[in-house]
This record gives C-alpha cells, structure tokens and sequence, in this order.
C-alpha cells in the first residue's frame, strides 16, 4: 500500500515542510511563552504589578508589525533558509534576558526585541513556496501555518507544567518559572542551528529566485505605486495606536504614586518618529520604484497590487480577529454563562484548536476547487456570517448551541487564513516574501484596531464590528483580487 505523501519522509520536500513547520512552530513557543506563566510571576516577583503584566503583553507584539516587514525583504534577498536560521538563533538572547530579568526595564526591553520573533511565520511562506507547484501550494502552506501556528497552544500547555511541577515539585528547583522560560528559548537557539544545515532554499536543479536588494517592494504602474504608499500607512499608524494605548496604562510606584508609562511628550515624540520613518519609507519607495517604471516593467515581473491589498484585507478580517477574538473569548464565556475560569478557559481554547484542520482544509479546498478567488470570497462571508452569529449569544442560550457556533464561526477563520496562502506565493514568485510579510503585517494591524475598539464596547458590539470588517473584505476582494496566473500548474512554484 502507497505510503500517504504526507508522511514520506523519503522525498526532501515533505522533509523540508515537516522541518519548516517545527521551526515556525518553535518561534510562536518563544513568543507566547509569558502568557502561561504571567500569574506565577505576578506570586514570585514582589515588585511586579498586574499593570506591568499588561504592559508586557501589549509590547509582546509592538515589533512584529514591522518585523513581519523587514523580515519579507531580507528573505526575498537572502533566502529562507539562512533567514529562518538567524531569526532562531538571534531571539533565543533576548529569550534568556527575559527569563532572567529583575527590573521592569530589563523585562521590557527584552520582551520588545522577543517581538521580533513572530515574524518567524512569514519565512516559511516562501521556504514552503519553494518546494511545491501551484496546483498544490493551498494545501502545503495551510499544513505549515496550521501546525506550526499550535506552538502557542504548547506553551500555554506545558510551560507551567514543566516550570511548577517538573522542575520545582518533582525537582525542587528554584525559580522554576526562569528556567523553564531560559530552556524555551534555548530550544529555539538549538534548532536555528540545526535547521540551518538540514534543509536547503530550493531543490535541486532550480535557482532561487530573489531580489538583489533589500529595499521596499517594486511594483508594475503608477497606479500601484501610489497604492502600495497609501497601504504601507497603516503599518505605521497601528504603531501608533500601540503607543497611544500604552500611555493610558498607569504604573505605581514603591512610594505609592501613579504616572502614566509614556508621559505626553514622549507619545508626541513617538508620533514624530513614525512619521518620519514613514515619509522616509514613501521616499525610499519613489527613489527604488520611479526609475524602473520610466524604464518599462518587464513583462514577467508585473503583478497587480490591487491582489495584494486585497488580501491585506482577508488578513486583518481573519488573523487579526482570531488574535483579538483569544484575547477576550475566555472572559466572555465565563461572565456570560458564569462557569469557571478553567472552563471558560477550555471552551475559548476551541477557537484557536481547529487550527490543526482548519487551516490546511482551506489551502486544500483552495486546490482542489481550482477558483481560489471563488474559495476566498466564500469564506470571508462565513467569517462574517459566523462573527454576526456570536453577536447574538446570551446567557439564555444552551452553552452547546453557543460553542457551536463559536467552532463553526473558527473553522472559517482559521480556513479563510489557508485560503489566504494558498494565493499570496502566487501572485509574484520573486517577491513572496515581501508580499507575504506585508498581509502578515496587516494582520497583526488588524489584531492591534480590533483590541482597541474592544476596549471600548460591549462584547455584542465587537463581534459585529468583526462581521462588518469581514463584510468589507469581501467587497475588497470581490472588487479586486485577480485570480493569479497559473494557479494550478504542475510545475514548481519556484521555478
């Protein structure tokens, strides 16, 4: 009996997806290693305050918008394989500094540059691209985002387990939690180096295709340069927002006095910043792009823009909400329906645990109905429908009917963010990188607005604040998205 591909290890492309799915993997396990282990340095910390706690999370995903950025172009330059491999070993540092910080200050700063590993996702876009053809790619890349995207889920599973049980009980180690936080990220230093000489870019006999800069992306008209300006503005108002958010937190002191964390002029300062490195973005943009469109584009580098944006918009409408939506749900659950914390904790796990199928089952409905066009529209109208559903639940409901729908309305999140990639190593070969890090960015653009609205509704309000940002994607890409050329093909996607 043929062995499923899925598990023929005898074929180095299998290999190199298994390979680069524990690597991306790995980096969600650094990023979201406090979460689990947040209440136990809240006990053994004695100056540490649940405000700090708060402003820790928020910087947790400060950098990874423009991380996702930067890390796209150096990809597209340098390769995957070398990229993936650095990104690893460079964050296992601040992973140690964080693990055994002792001042505000140190955790801060340590957790801020930790940002930076989220963009870990965006690289295996374009590993994964390298290996597959077209007609195939739905399904390679969902398998790779899916599994990969539950190394959140491990964390929250096992770190407070191996750091309270493990080492302390079973052990009687002390500051169990540091160890457990130093050894996550020696894991990721560990496999950096390993993954570095176990896989390689593309397979034998095809050339990697990349750019011969890092600059931003160039595009194939004047209309889309202007469109690429406008759409790289969010990136760096969404950092704003983050700062803006940051500056109504308010830190007590030892002596018992309150100030805010970013004092008024420094927020202005903050602001200044960003616009400056945006305007410099928009010239550097012109500068690399204008030359190129006065001297004709070459026929095989045009893309459509239009595509890109449009798939921006799935991005915030899918992974931003699934980011906002884990934030809030366990809360939800438990004052709606007034269970415990713990059950309210394993109903709203549901949410992000359909990853596991959903999210290949979108890249392979993408493949196999052959209109990922067709497949994209379809699930950003059951993401709205399913957001739309949730607005509606209330204590009066069985708490079957509202798990249900909370799953139902998962299953099209997590299926839409598979659709997503199943199109984006399509629409400019050369260039996935930088594509796939522009709609990653945006979605933790999107995670970053939907946060904040929600901290200024009820829950019901929220969820159709979500269903209306899937409504408009829907409008975006039915409007916009072109169903990219050769979406099928047998060939490599690479090549």
């Amino acid at each position: 009996m043929q062995r499923p591909e899925l598990i023929d290890f005898k074929q180095e492309r299998i290999r190199t997806l298994h390979l680069t799915w524990i690597a991306f993997f790995i980096t969600f396990y650094i990023w979201f290693n406090m979460a689990p282990l947040a209440t136990t340095m809240l006990r053994e910390i004695e100056w540490l305050t649940p405000e700090h706690l708060k402003v820790l999370a928020i910087i947790n995903v400060a950098l990874t918008i423009p991380a996702r950025i930067v890390v796209g172009a150096l990809i597209d330059r340098y390769g995957p394989r070398i990229v993936f491999s650095g990104l690893l070993i460079t964050m296992a540092f601040p992973a140690f500094a964080f693990a055994f910080g002792n001042t505000l200050t140190q955790l801060m700063v340590s957790r801020l540059l930790l940002s930076t590993i989220g963009a870990g996702f965006v690289v295996g876009i374009r590993m994964v691209a390298q290996w597959f053809p077209p007609k195939m790619i739905g399904r390679a890349e969902g398998f790779y985002a899916g599994w990969g995207n539950f190394g959140s889920a491990w964390a929250a599973m096992t770190l407070p387990w191996f750091a309270l049980t493990f080492l302390e009980k079973w052990f009687n180690v002390s500051d169990g939690w540091r160890w457990a936080l130093f050894l996550n990220g020696l894991v990721g230093l560990l496999y950096g180096i390993f993954y570095y000489f176990a896989v390689r870019d593309t397979p034998e006999g095809v050339e990697f295709q990349g750019t011969k800069k890092t600059q931003p992306m160039t595009v194939s008209s004047y209309g889309d340069l202007v469109q690429y300006i406008l759409w790289s503005f969010p990136i760096f108002g969404a950092l704003g927002l983050l700062a803006w958010r940051i500056s109504r937190i308010e830190i007590t002191d030892v002596d018992g006095t309150t100030s805010a964390l970013i004092s008024g002029n420094m927020l202005w300062l903050i602001y200044g910043g960003l616009a400056i490195f945006y305007g410099v973005h928009v010239l550097k943009t012109l500068q690399v792009n204008l030359p190129i469109l006065k001297a004709g584009v070459a026929e095989e580098d045009k893309y459509p823009f239009a595509s890109v944006a449009a798939l921006n918009t799935t991005y915030v409408a899918n992974f931003g909400a699934e980011l906002a939506v884990v934030s809030m749900l366990p809360a939800f659950f438990e004052g709606t329906f007034e269970v415990t914390p713990a059950a309210a904790g394993l109903i709203a796990s549901s949410f992000a645990f359909v990853n596991l199928f959903a999210r290949p089952l979108g890249g392979l409905i993408s493949d196999k109905l052959r209109n990922r066009k067709m497949v994209m529209t379809g699930y950003m109208v059951g993401i709205s429908l399913g957001f739309f559903g949730m607005g509606f639940i209330e204590s009066a409901w069985p708490i079957w009917l509202a798990i249900l729908i909370t799953v139902t309305c998962s299953i099209f999140v997590q299926g839409a963010e598979g659709a997503t990639f199943a199109i984006i190593p399509l629409i400019n070969r050369r260039m996935t990188g930088q594509v796939a890090g522009m709609a990653g960015a945006f979605g933790n653009v999107g995670a970053v607005i939907y946060l904040v609205l929600y901290s200024m509704v009820d829950a019901r309000t929220f969820f159709f604040v979500l269903a209306a940002g899937a409504a408009f994607s829907f409008i975006y890409v039915m409007l916009f998205l072109k169903e990219p050329q050769d979406a099928f093909a047998d060939g490599m996607a690479a090549s």
